[in-house]
């Protein structure tokens, strides 16, 4: 269940595309993405679902940490634009 280091940069910018090449390579195939709730996330907040995959694969490491991080700056410099 090892996460590819082109998932883990490609998802820090483009965490829909990094999701869907993924799937349809079946990188993500060691992962249980068959309810509804990975696919709800995957559409309405695809970087929560990225940080759960990574938490899944490696635990508490330095990739978390990175993607976090982006996932808070995305969100707040969204929240100050509306």
């Amino acid at each position: 269940m090892n996460l590819p280091l082109w998932f883990l940069l490609l998802s820090l910018f483009l965490p829909r595309v990094s999701l869907l090449v993924a799937y349809f390579t079946d990188t993500l195939a060691g992962f249980d993405l068959t309810t509804w709730v990975p696919l709800t996330l995957g559409v309405l907040i695809p970087r929560a679902l990225v940080l759960i995959l990574i938490f899944q694969d490696r635990g508490m490491s330095p990739w978390l940490l990175v993607h976090a991080f982006a996932m808070a700056i995305v969100y707040l410099v969204a929240g100050e634009e509306s």
